[in-house]
């Protein structure tokens, strides 16, 4: 065990794991109240924009929030948060991995692939082992420090990352699961649930997302993929359901930007939406209802 591990109230714990690693990931997550991962039945619902918002808006109201783009082979966070071409690098120090700090966030770190990668253009081929480690890596030798909350961006489905993070960090405090109200999408919601039931992981609810058009002239919305389909499914599968967000072309251009919606537009819908919802999760995890 590492000396400077000697003062650690884990130190017991750690003793009896052999491997560094370990020692390090279970030291790391022990200073971190809350970790919630974000999960999607499939692609194309918009749950890596409501990661970094979810994020965004903890540290808006004065969390310690840590974000971890936990898609391996399509990492977008970094470009959501204007970290594109950023590197990462160890401080001597702490021998620790320092995260990527958004300027106008400075309460929010962040760790992604994207941040390793010689450039965006280069793909990530991975099999499952070599995601796994890379995950551990994230989680253990990253230097998030003293946490209030750790949101974890996983890819679409149900596959490496997704079983990675539910074995790798323990507790969990739930999943929270985004879907579109299409009926395709909230088909593979039923599947999310059942994984995370598998797991023994708590769902701590569902995010309806693109949920009405928000015309950018008129402001009235208009129903392109139907609505309240993701509070059906949140009654039907026994779930909290946290609310619904607007398909709001500002949302776009603010990720494009490298701006979550919260800080670049605070007064509008889609803004206002997230708010809400993360207020719910708060409260849900506070009282320990996961």
């Amino acid at each position: 065990m590492d000396e400077k591990c000697n003062s650690c109230s884990l130190k017991d714990k750690c003793s009896t794991v052999k491997d560094p690693l370990d020692q390090k990931l279970i030291c790391n997550m022990s200073k971190i109240k809350h970790k919630i991962a974000v999960l999607s039945g499939k692609g194309g619902v918009g749950k890596t924009t409501v990661a970094t918002n979810l994020a965004a808006s903890l540290a808006k109201k004065g969390f310690k929030v840590g974000l971890l783009d936990a898609d391996i082979h399509g990492p977008n966070v970094a470009k959501m948060l204007g970290g594109e071409g950023a590197k990462l690098h160890v401080n001597p120090e702490t021998e620790l991995i320092e995260p990527y700090v958004p300027d106008e966030i400075p309460n929010l770190k962040v760790a992604s692939m994207a941040f390793l990668l010689q450039d965006s253009s280069q793909p990530v081929v991975w099999r499952g082992p070599l995601k796994h480690q890379a995950i551990k890596q994230f989680l253990a030798e990253m230097d998030w420090g003293d946490l209030d909350y750790l949101i974890i961006d996983l890819p679409p489905g149900t596959g490496d990352e997704a079983l990675s993070i539910a074995q790798l960090i323990k507790p969990l405090d739930g999943f929270v699961i985004v879907t579109t109200p299409q009926e395709v999408a909230l088909l593979d919601t039923r599947k999310s649930v059942n994984f995370a039931k598998m797991l023994k992981v708590p769902v701590l609810g569902l995010i309806e997302n693109m949920s009405g058009l928000i015309c950018p002239h008129c402001g009235k919305e208009i129903e392109i993929f139907k609505s309240g389909g993701g509070k059906k499914a949140a009654e039907e599968l026994n779930i909290d359901f946290l609310g619904k967000v607007p398909l709001e072309p500002k949302v776009v251009e603010a990720g494009d930007e490298g701006k979550p919606i919260v800080i670049a537009d605070p007064e509008s819908k889609s803004a206002k939406a997230f708010e809400s919802i993360v207020d719910k999760i708060v409260e849900k995890v506070e009282k320990g209802e996961g």
